[in-house]
Protein backbone atom coordinates (compact mmCIF):
# COMPACT_ATOMS: atom_id res chain seq x y z
CA UNK A 1 0.00 0.00 0.00
CA UNK A 2 1.15 3.52 -0.81
CA UNK A 3 -0.45 7.12 -0.36
CA UNK A 4 -1.81 7.27 -3.90
CA UNK A 5 -3.47 3.51 -3.44
CA UNK A 6 -4.60 4.87 0.21
CA UNK A 7 -5.92 8.03 -1.50
CA UNK A 8 -7.84 6.42 -4.35
CA UNK A 9 -9.77 4.09 -1.81
CA UNK A 10 -10.18 6.77 1.42
CA UNK A 11 -10.43 10.07 -0.74
CA UNK A 12 -13.52 9.74 -2.81
CA UNK A 13 -16.24 11.90 -4.39
CA UNK A 14 -20.09 11.61 -3.35
CA UNK A 15 -22.99 13.62 -4.07
CA UNK A 16 -25.41 13.33 -1.04
CA UNK A 17 -24.89 11.37 1.71
CA UNK A 18 -23.20 8.06 0.82
CA UNK A 19 -25.91 5.21 2.79
CA UNK A 20 -28.88 6.77 1.00
CA UNK A 21 -27.11 7.19 -2.25
CA UNK A 22 -25.91 2.96 -1.71
CA UNK A 23 -29.40 2.06 -1.14
CA UNK A 24 -30.42 3.79 -4.76
CA UNK A 25 -27.68 2.34 -6.56
CA UNK A 26 -28.82 -1.47 -4.96
CA UNK A 27 -32.13 -0.22 -5.94
CA UNK A 28 -30.85 0.68 -9.48
CA UNK A 29 -29.36 -2.47 -9.98
CA UNK A 30 -32.14 -4.15 -8.74
CA UNK A 31 -34.37 -2.76 -11.31
CA UNK A 32 -31.98 -3.12 -14.33
CA UNK A 33 -32.52 -7.28 -13.59
CA UNK A 34 -36.43 -6.66 -14.16
CA UNK A 35 -38.96 -6.45 -17.09
CA UNK A 36 -40.96 -3.18 -16.60
CA UNK A 37 -41.24 -0.68 -13.95
CA UNK A 38 -40.85 -2.05 -10.12
CA UNK A 39 -44.64 -2.44 -8.57
CA UNK A 40 -43.02 -3.26 -5.25
CA UNK A 41 -40.16 -3.17 -2.99
CA UNK A 42 -38.45 -5.00 -0.54
CA UNK A 43 -35.77 -3.79 1.05
CA UNK A 44 -33.61 -4.98 4.40
CA UNK A 45 -30.80 -3.09 5.64
CA UNK A 46 -28.53 -3.46 8.55
CA UNK A 47 -29.15 -0.91 11.60
CA UNK A 48 -26.42 1.99 10.94
CA UNK A 49 -27.45 2.10 7.53
CA UNK A 50 -30.90 2.68 8.01
CA UNK A 51 -29.90 5.43 10.46
CA UNK A 52 -28.12 7.24 8.17
CA UNK A 53 -30.70 7.14 5.98
CA UNK A 54 -33.84 8.01 8.03
CA UNK A 55 -34.30 10.97 7.88
CA UNK A 56 -31.25 12.61 5.27
CA UNK A 57 -31.88 14.94 2.13
CA UNK A 58 -31.48 13.59 -1.26
CA UNK A 59 -29.94 15.82 -3.93
CA UNK A 60 -31.70 16.60 -7.05
CA UNK A 61 -35.46 15.23 -5.59
CA UNK A 62 -37.06 18.84 -4.16
CA UNK A 63 -35.41 17.84 -1.29
CA UNK A 64 -37.21 15.16 -0.55
CA UNK A 65 -35.64 13.16 2.31
CA UNK A 66 -35.84 9.54 4.14
CA UNK A 67 -35.11 6.19 3.85
CA UNK A 68 -38.27 5.52 1.25
CA UNK A 69 -37.64 7.95 -0.87
CA UNK A 70 -34.11 6.81 -1.37
CA UNK A 71 -34.93 3.24 -2.02
CA UNK A 72 -38.29 4.36 -4.45
CA UNK A 73 -36.31 6.88 -6.09
CA UNK A 74 -32.83 4.24 -7.01
CA UNK A 75 -35.35 1.84 -8.66
CA UNK A 76 -36.39 4.05 -10.93
CA UNK A 77 -32.40 5.78 -11.73
CA UNK A 78 -30.78 3.64 -14.40
CA UNK A 79 -27.15 4.62 -14.34
CA UNK A 80 -25.73 2.24 -12.79
CA UNK A 81 -22.24 3.05 -13.55
CA UNK A 82 -22.86 6.89 -11.45
CA UNK A 83 -22.52 4.45 -8.33
CA UNK A 84 -22.50 6.84 -5.18
CA UNK A 85 -23.44 10.10 -7.62
CA UNK A 86 -26.11 8.13 -8.90
CA UNK A 87 -28.77 11.20 -7.64
CA UNK A 88 -27.20 12.98 -10.24
CA UNK A 89 -29.76 11.49 -12.57
CA UNK A 90 -32.64 11.67 -10.85
CA UNK A 91 -35.57 13.82 -13.24
CA UNK A 92 -39.24 14.40 -12.97
CA UNK A 93 -40.59 11.29 -14.60
CA UNK A 94 -38.07 9.24 -12.00
CA UNK A 95 -39.81 11.43 -9.01
CA UNK A 96 -43.38 11.34 -10.58
CA UNK A 97 -43.28 7.37 -10.59
CA UNK A 98 -41.38 7.09 -7.41
CA UNK A 99 -44.33 9.34 -5.51
CA UNK A 100 -46.85 7.10 -7.11
CA UNK A 101 -44.99 3.88 -5.98
CA UNK A 102 -44.83 5.01 -2.35
CA UNK A 103 -48.71 6.08 -2.39
CA UNK A 104 -49.28 2.25 -3.00
CA UNK A 105 -47.57 1.28 0.20
CA UNK A 106 -45.97 -1.40 -1.40
CA UNK A 107 -42.89 -0.99 -0.06
CA UNK A 108 -41.69 -2.82 2.86
CA UNK A 109 -37.92 -1.79 4.99
CA UNK A 110 -36.64 -4.42 7.43
CA UNK A 111 -33.50 -4.01 9.99
CA UNK A 112 -31.62 -6.96 10.16
CA UNK A 113 -30.18 -6.64 13.86
CA UNK A 114 -27.73 -9.57 13.04
CA UNK A 115 -25.70 -7.56 10.65
CA UNK A 116 -23.10 -5.65 12.15
CA UNK A 117 -21.72 -4.71 9.00
CA UNK A 118 -22.72 -2.48 5.97
CA UNK A 119 -25.74 -4.69 4.08
CA UNK A 120 -29.00 -3.79 2.07
CA UNK A 121 -30.36 -6.35 0.04
CA UNK A 122 -33.04 -4.56 -2.20
CA UNK A 123 -35.86 -6.49 -4.27
CA UNK A 124 -37.84 -5.22 -6.52
CA UNK A 125 -40.42 -7.07 -8.41
CA UNK A 126 -44.03 -6.19 -10.73
CA UNK A 127 -46.09 -9.14 -12.66
CA UNK A 128 -43.28 -9.81 -14.90
CA UNK A 129 -40.80 -11.12 -12.08
CA UNK A 130 -38.13 -9.79 -9.46
CA UNK A 131 -34.70 -8.57 -9.54
CA UNK A 132 -32.41 -8.47 -6.65
CA UNK A 133 -29.20 -6.89 -5.51
CA UNK A 134 -26.99 -7.49 -2.44
CA UNK A 135 -24.43 -4.99 -0.89
CA UNK A 136 -22.16 -5.81 1.46
CA UNK A 137 -18.96 -4.11 3.07
CA UNK A 138 -18.71 -0.89 1.36
CA UNK A 139 -21.18 1.66 -0.33
CA UNK A 140 -20.44 0.20 -3.63
CA UNK A 141 -19.83 -3.57 -3.59
CA UNK A 142 -22.20 -5.39 -4.73
CA UNK A 143 -21.90 -9.52 -3.91
CA UNK A 144 -25.26 -10.78 -5.75
CA UNK A 145 -27.45 -9.76 -8.17
CA UNK A 146 -30.35 -12.33 -9.43
CA UNK A 147 -33.18 -12.32 -11.97
CA UNK A 148 -35.83 -13.90 -10.31
CA UNK A 149 -33.84 -17.21 -8.92
CA UNK A 150 -31.13 -16.86 -11.80
CA UNK A 151 -27.94 -15.85 -10.54
CA UNK A 152 -26.67 -12.63 -12.55
CA UNK A 153 -23.70 -11.79 -10.54
CA UNK A 154 -22.22 -13.21 -7.49
CA UNK A 155 -18.87 -11.76 -6.38
CA UNK A 156 -16.13 -11.76 -3.31
CA UNK A 157 -16.03 -8.06 -0.90
CA UNK A 158 -13.37 -7.03 -3.26
CA UNK A 159 -14.34 -3.34 -2.80
CA UNK A 160 -14.70 -4.10 0.56
CA UNK A 161 -11.22 -5.75 0.80
CA UNK A 162 -9.55 -2.66 -0.51
CA UNK A 163 -11.45 -0.14 1.22
CA UNK A 164 -10.51 -2.45 4.11
CA UNK A 165 -7.20 -2.73 3.30
CA UNK A 166 -6.53 1.24 2.87
CA UNK A 167 -8.16 2.08 6.09
CA UNK A 168 -5.87 -1.17 8.03
CA UNK A 169 -3.25 0.10 6.53
CA UNK A 170 -3.24 3.44 7.44
CA UNK A 171 -3.89 1.83 11.36
CA UNK A 172 -0.73 0.00 11.34
CA UNK A 173 1.14 3.05 10.59
CA UNK A 174 2.76 5.02 13.55
CA UNK A 175 2.50 8.84 13.95
CA UNK A 176 6.06 9.11 13.01
CA UNK A 177 5.19 6.92 9.85
CA UNK A 178 2.67 8.96 8.96
CA UNK A 179 4.76 12.10 9.20
CA UNK A 180 7.50 10.60 6.79
CA UNK A 181 4.83 9.82 4.46
CA UNK A 182 2.95 13.24 4.19
CA UNK A 183 6.12 14.53 4.16
CA UNK A 184 7.84 12.66 1.13
CA UNK A 185 4.56 12.83 -1.25
CA UNK A 186 4.34 13.47 -5.25
CA UNK A 187 2.80 16.01 -6.89
CA UNK A 188 0.16 13.77 -7.89
CA UNK A 189 -1.09 12.98 -4.03
CA UNK A 190 -0.35 17.11 -3.58
CA UNK A 191 -2.94 17.25 -6.34
CA UNK A 192 -5.33 14.89 -5.18
CA UNK A 193 -5.46 16.00 -2.01
CA UNK A 194 -5.89 19.77 -2.92
CA UNK A 195 -8.59 19.40 -5.29
CA UNK A 196 -10.72 17.75 -3.15
CA UNK A 197 -10.53 20.10 -0.30
CA UNK A 198 -11.14 23.29 -2.59
CA UNK A 199 -14.76 20.67 -3.68
CA UNK A 200 -15.68 20.70 -0.06
CA UNK A 201 -14.71 24.13 0.31
CA UNK A 202 -17.32 25.08 -1.99
CA UNK A 203 -20.18 23.19 -0.76
CA UNK A 204 -19.21 25.06 2.55
CA UNK A 205 -19.65 28.62 1.06
CA UNK A 206 -23.04 27.51 -0.36
CA UNK A 207 -23.97 26.48 2.47
CA UNK A 208 -23.71 29.76 3.89
CA UNK A 209 -26.23 31.00 1.77
CA UNK A 210 -29.06 28.97 3.43
CA UNK A 211 -28.63 30.41 6.85
CA UNK A 212 -30.27 33.50 8.33
CA UNK A 213 -28.59 36.80 8.54
CA UNK A 214 -28.11 36.37 12.15
CA UNK A 215 -26.11 33.51 12.32
CA UNK A 216 -23.49 34.28 9.87
CA UNK A 217 -23.45 37.36 11.19
CA UNK A 218 -22.91 35.41 14.88
CA UNK A 219 -19.74 33.11 13.28
CA UNK A 220 -18.08 36.26 12.04
CA UNK A 221 -17.39 37.04 15.49
CA UNK A 222 -14.20 35.51 16.11
CA UNK A 223 -12.00 33.33 13.61
CA UNK A 224 -12.51 29.91 15.54
CA UNK A 225 -16.39 30.70 15.19
CA UNK A 226 -16.10 31.54 12.02
CA UNK A 227 -14.20 28.15 10.70
CA UNK A 228 -16.26 25.96 12.64
CA UNK A 229 -19.46 27.60 11.54
CA UNK A 230 -18.61 27.41 7.86
CA UNK A 231 -18.32 23.64 8.58
CA UNK A 232 -21.66 23.60 9.73
CA UNK A 233 -22.85 25.49 6.84
CA UNK A 234 -21.08 22.73 4.53
CA UNK A 235 -22.59 19.82 6.30
CA UNK A 236 -26.13 21.13 6.64
CA UNK A 237 -25.59 21.56 3.01
CA UNK A 238 -24.71 18.23 2.11
CA UNK A 239 -27.77 16.78 4.68
CA UNK A 240 -30.56 19.30 3.03
CA UNK A 241 -29.26 17.26 -0.40
CA UNK A 242 -27.74 20.31 -2.38
CA UNK A 243 -26.87 19.34 -5.25
CA UNK A 244 -22.64 19.83 -4.46
CA UNK A 245 -20.71 16.53 -4.75
CA UNK A 246 -17.80 16.52 -2.30
CA UNK A 247 -14.68 14.37 -1.13
CA UNK A 248 -15.43 11.85 1.37
CA UNK A 249 -12.77 10.34 4.00
CA UNK A 250 -13.11 6.96 5.64
CA UNK A 251 -16.31 6.27 3.91
CA UNK A 252 -18.34 9.68 5.21
CA UNK A 253 -18.39 13.08 3.18
CA UNK A 254 -19.26 15.12 6.42
CA UNK A 255 -15.60 13.70 7.75
CA UNK A 256 -14.23 14.77 4.13
CA UNK A 257 -15.74 18.33 5.34
CA UNK A 258 -14.49 18.56 8.60
CA UNK A 259 -10.94 17.48 7.72
CA UNK A 260 -10.76 19.84 4.96
CA UNK A 261 -12.93 22.95 5.29
CA UNK A 262 -10.66 24.14 8.08
CA UNK A 263 -7.08 23.67 6.38
CA UNK A 264 -8.57 25.58 3.43
CA UNK A 265 -9.28 28.62 5.84
CA UNK A 266 -6.26 28.55 7.82
CA UNK A 267 -3.77 28.22 4.37
CA UNK A 268 -5.18 31.77 3.86
CA UNK A 269 -5.23 32.80 7.44
CA UNK A 270 -2.07 31.46 8.88
CA UNK A 271 -0.42 31.90 5.63
CA UNK A 272 0.74 28.56 5.44
CA UNK A 273 2.57 27.17 2.18
CA UNK A 274 0.26 24.99 -0.27
CA UNK A 275 2.61 22.08 0.08
CA UNK A 276 2.10 21.76 4.60
CA UNK A 277 -1.38 22.88 4.01
CA UNK A 278 -2.25 19.21 1.59
CA UNK A 279 0.38 17.50 3.84
CA UNK A 280 -1.56 18.70 6.87
CA UNK A 281 -4.79 17.28 5.18
CA UNK A 282 -2.76 14.12 4.63
CA UNK A 283 -2.59 13.92 8.05
CA UNK A 284 -5.85 14.41 8.86
CA UNK A 285 -7.20 11.53 6.63
CA UNK A 286 -4.82 9.11 7.75
CA UNK A 287 -5.90 9.87 11.88
CA UNK A 288 -9.55 9.62 10.54
CA UNK A 289 -8.89 6.32 8.62
CA UNK A 290 -7.15 4.98 12.34
CA UNK A 291 -9.63 6.24 14.68
CA UNK A 292 -12.88 5.10 12.00
CA UNK A 293 -10.45 1.60 11.63
CA UNK A 294 -11.08 1.59 15.62
CA UNK A 295 -14.84 2.66 15.72
CA UNK A 296 -16.29 0.76 12.43
CA UNK A 297 -17.28 2.18 9.43
CA UNK A 298 -20.67 3.22 10.66
CA UNK A 299 -20.95 3.33 14.28
CA UNK A 300 -22.93 3.90 17.11
CA UNK A 301 -21.25 7.14 17.90
CA UNK A 302 -20.53 10.63 15.74
CA UNK A 303 -17.93 9.84 13.36
CA UNK A 304 -17.54 13.59 12.52
CA UNK A 305 -16.68 14.09 16.28
CA UNK A 306 -14.74 10.85 16.78
CA UNK A 307 -13.17 10.47 13.99
CA UNK A 308 -12.58 13.21 12.03
CA UNK A 309 -12.54 15.99 14.71
CA UNK A 310 -9.39 13.91 16.12
CA UNK A 311 -7.58 14.01 12.36
CA UNK A 312 -8.38 17.47 12.38
CA UNK A 313 -6.76 18.00 16.12
CA UNK A 314 -3.62 15.94 14.61
CA UNK A 315 -3.30 18.21 11.16
CA UNK A 316 -3.61 21.71 13.28
CA UNK A 317 -0.62 20.40 15.39
CA UNK A 318 1.10 19.45 12.62
CA UNK A 319 0.88 23.39 11.56
CA UNK A 320 1.73 24.66 14.54
CA UNK A 321 4.84 22.61 13.94
CA UNK A 322 3.76 19.88 16.43
CA UNK A 323 5.35 16.22 16.38
CA UNK A 324 4.91 12.88 17.29
CA UNK A 325 4.31 13.75 20.87
CA UNK A 326 1.84 16.50 20.82
CA UNK A 327 -0.17 14.69 18.33
CA UNK A 328 -0.80 12.01 20.75
CA UNK A 329 -1.74 14.57 23.25
CA UNK A 330 -4.22 15.92 20.97
CA UNK A 331 -5.57 12.53 20.58
CA UNK A 332 -6.18 12.25 23.93
CA UNK A 333 -7.83 15.12 24.91
CA UNK A 334 -9.99 14.60 22.37
CA UNK A 335 -10.85 11.13 23.50
CA UNK A 336 -11.21 12.50 26.54
CA UNK A 337 -13.33 15.14 25.72
CA UNK A 338 -15.94 13.75 22.94
CA UNK A 339 -16.37 10.52 23.11
CA UNK A 340 -19.66 9.52 23.22
CA UNK A 341 -21.51 11.54 21.28
CA UNK A 342 -24.10 9.44 20.04
CA UNK A 343 -24.93 8.93 16.40
CA UNK A 344 -28.56 9.24 15.47
CA UNK A 345 -28.24 9.06 11.97
CA UNK A 346 -26.94 11.10 9.21
CA UNK A 347 -29.37 14.46 8.80
CA UNK A 348 -29.27 18.26 8.90
CA UNK A 349 -28.80 18.38 12.83
CA UNK A 350 -25.48 16.63 11.99
CA UNK A 351 -24.00 20.21 11.12
CA UNK A 352 -24.40 21.32 14.61
CA UNK A 353 -22.28 17.91 16.01
CA UNK A 354 -19.84 19.16 13.28
CA UNK A 355 -19.51 22.38 14.89
CA UNK A 356 -18.81 21.54 18.09
CA UNK A 357 -16.14 18.75 16.75
CA UNK A 358 -13.96 21.77 15.29
CA UNK A 359 -14.35 24.01 17.94
CA UNK A 360 -12.74 20.72 20.19
CA UNK A 361 -10.16 19.96 17.46
CA UNK A 362 -8.43 23.38 17.83
CA UNK A 363 -8.66 23.23 21.49
CA UNK A 364 -7.21 19.97 21.54
CA UNK A 365 -4.60 21.36 19.24
CA UNK A 366 -3.56 24.10 21.36
CA UNK A 367 -3.35 22.74 24.37
CA UNK A 368 -1.70 20.13 22.84
CA UNK A 369 0.95 22.05 21.40
CA UNK A 370 1.89 23.83 24.85
CA UNK A 371 2.49 19.98 26.32
CA UNK A 372 -0.81 19.55 28.26
CA UNK A 373 -2.63 16.39 27.58
CA UNK A 374 -5.11 14.67 29.02
CA UNK A 375 -3.31 11.80 31.71
CA UNK A 376 -3.14 7.98 31.37
CA UNK A 377 -5.05 8.06 34.82
CA UNK A 378 -8.38 10.03 33.71
CA UNK A 379 -10.88 7.72 32.95
CA UNK A 380 -10.78 6.21 29.13
CA UNK A 381 -7.79 8.05 27.75
CA UNK A 382 -4.90 5.87 27.07
CA UNK A 383 -1.28 6.37 28.09
CA UNK A 384 -0.93 7.61 24.35
CA UNK A 385 -3.15 8.28 21.23
CA UNK A 386 -2.80 5.10 19.83
CA UNK A 387 -4.07 3.20 23.17
CA UNK A 388 -6.58 6.13 24.06
CA UNK A 389 -8.08 4.91 19.72
CA UNK A 390 -8.31 1.77 20.86
CA UNK A 391 -10.33 2.67 24.12
CA UNK A 392 -12.56 4.68 22.27
CA UNK A 393 -13.55 1.84 19.89
CA UNK A 394 -14.19 -0.11 22.92
CA UNK A 395 -16.39 2.17 23.97
CA UNK A 396 -18.25 2.18 20.57
CA UNK A 397 -18.37 -1.22 19.44
CA UNK A 398 -18.84 -3.00 22.95
CA UNK A 399 -19.83 -0.77 25.36
CA UNK A 400 -22.96 1.59 23.07
CA UNK A 401 -24.57 -1.79 21.98
CA UNK A 402 -27.43 -1.13 23.72
CA UNK A 403 -27.57 2.75 23.53
CA UNK A 404 -27.66 2.12 19.46
CA UNK A 405 -30.31 -0.15 20.15
CA UNK A 406 -32.70 2.13 21.73
CA UNK A 407 -31.64 4.99 19.07
CA UNK A 408 -32.88 2.84 16.36
CA UNK A 409 -36.13 1.53 17.95
CA UNK A 410 -36.76 5.64 18.63
CA UNK A 411 -36.06 6.33 14.68
CA UNK A 412 -38.14 3.23 13.79
CA UNK A 413 -41.23 4.17 15.74
CA UNK A 414 -41.02 7.67 13.14
CA UNK A 415 -41.24 5.47 10.13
Amino acid sequence: MDILNYLDQEWVPALGCTEPASIAYAGLTAAEQLNGDPESIFLTVDPRIYKNCHAVGIPHSGHKTGIKWAATIGAFLDNSGAKLECFRDINDEALTKAGKLIDTGNITITVDRSKTNLFIHFEVSNKNGKGSCIIEGAHTNITKTLKGTEIIFEGKNQENAKSNAARTWANTLSTKEVLAIVKNMGPEAHQKIKEGAYLNRKIAEHGLTLFPKEFVKMISSDSLTRISGLVCCGVYARMWGEDFPVMSIAGSGNKGIVCSVPLVELEKEWKISSKKFEEALAIAMFFTSKTTEELGTLSAVCGCSNAAGIGLACALVYLMDGGATEISYAINNMVGNVTGMICDGAKIGCAMKTMTAVDSAFRAATLAINGIGIPVEDGIVGKNGRDSLANMGRIAKEGMLQTDDEILKIMESKL
